[in-house]
């Protein structure tokens, strides 16, 4: 808590952005501090406070950085990087930062209204992020013909550049309000003329127009409701520059038009799941030639199980798994492959082997500080350190 002062605390501070959002450089009288100087109280300030789902905005107080904006309900704190000594001071408000808030906000609004008349969806909440921001609606999935409709009209209504109106009104006779408001006494509603009116104390814009390009993203299930990806403005610019770039170098690689990709993409996607398949079908073959020869080659051990080890300096347990399912498909087999980098071991056994792979990889990588395990018939896990892996075999009981 901010530390007392010989001065009164006022009963609130004046929020200059309720009336002009615009509003970039303001005077202000410190009026409370906390004890180390970084948490400063004005009588009046521009700079606007999380609230809302809105971030706060950025700037500073006298040329000191204000890194955070916090809504104390009568009071906003002014969190600074370093101690304010001054009474009077000068604040500035980072434009590009404020901007950016206001056409997301603002495309908020349009948005919202936009889902709401054009597809019945209400806006359940909103969340605005550094690189996107989110509306939560209240239906379970949004077809991609909603979205497309939607993304049209919201553009077509920036384009008409609306007046986007700010007033103050009594909460118990305010009609037309999207949303009821849960406020008593004197409320705030950001009007777009002829489309929304919403209670609402966040920055804005003064015409749809200042929003700029709006883009739809990616969707997402969360519980009962869509909660829908959008960028406006120069997010909404960079967003399409990036996607764009990305596609050229994907276009260039492939010789062909980003027009092309949509269809020379998954033709490739197939042609690559074919071969991947073919090239497993011809490894299995491989390893199974292979295996056999292994396994003609390994003298039986008193049990009657044939032991066959590998050991490999590089190589992860997923290159020798072929090989590993191939020896154990032959009768009385145990294989173990024991990889030196990355520090693994794998294990097959063959139904009649007597050898449940799972449980004794298990116990011996437990009592060595690894982890892994699996099935009776096949498992894999990691050891520590190469003092544990030599020590992995004598454990399973298997001799090389």
């Amino acid at each position: 808590m901010p530390g007392g002062t010989a001065q009164a605390i006022p009963a609130m501070t004046d929020r200059l952005y309720y009336t002009d959002a615009y509003l970039t450089h303001f005077a202000a009288r410190v009026v409370d501090r906390g004890d180390d100087g970084r948490r400063v109280y004005l009588d009046r300030t521009a700079f606007y406070p999380t609230s809302g789902g809105q971030p706060h905005d950025g700037g500073s107080l006298d040329g000191i950085a204000v890194i955070d904006v916090i809504d104390e309900d009568e009071r906003i704190a002014h969190v600074l990087e370093a101690p304010l000594e001054s009474t009077e001071v000068s604040g500035a408000i980072d434009w590009a930062r404020r901007f950016d808030h206001m056409q997301q906000h603002t495309g908020q609004h349009l948005l919202s209204a936009v889902f709401a008349d054009e597809c019945g969806f209400d806006t359940v909440s909103v969340h605005f992020g550094p690189d996107y921001a989110t509306l939560d609606l209240s239906v379970e999935s949004v077809s991609h013909g909603e979205l497309v409709h939607v993304e049209a009209r919201a553009n077509e209504i920036v384009g008409e550049n609306r007046p986007v109106e700010i007033g103050f009104e009594e909460a118990s006779t305010a009609v037309g309000l999207r949303k009821a408001s849960g406020r008593s006494g004197t409320i705030r509603i950001v009007t777009i003329r002829d489309l929304d009116r919403s209670a609402c104390g966040g920055t804005h814009l003064r015409a749809t127009g200042e929003i700029g390009p709006i883009l739809l993203r990616r969707q997402e299930k969360m519980k009962k409701n869509a909660r829908i990806e959008f960028i406006c403005g120069q997010r909404a610019v960079r967003r399409a520059r990036r996607d764009f770039d990305a596609l050229s170098r994907m276009a260039a690689e492939m010789s062909a038009s980003i027009d092309e990709l949509p269809v020379l993409v998954p033709a490739q996607a197939e042609e690559l799941r074919s071969l991947q398949n073919a090239h497993r079908r011809l490894e299995e073959e491989v390893a199974g030639y292979r295996a056999a020869g292994l396994y003609a080659s390994t003298p039986a051990a008193p049990d009657g199980v044939r032991y066959l080890v590998e050991r490999r300096e590089t190589g992860r347990a997923e290159d020798v798994r072929a090989i590993a399912l191939a020896f154990s498909a032959h009768p009385k087999a145990v294989y173990a492959a024991v990889l030196a980098e990355p520090r693994a071991v794998l294990l097959a056994a063959s139904d009649d082997a007597g050898f449940d792979c799972g449980r004794r990889l298990k116990e011996a990588l437990t009592a060595m500080g690894g982890k892994g395990g699996g099935s009776p018939r096949l498992a894999q896990g990691s050891v520590p350190d190469r003092t544990a892996l030599e020590r992995v075999l004598p454990a399973l009981g298997i001799q090389p």
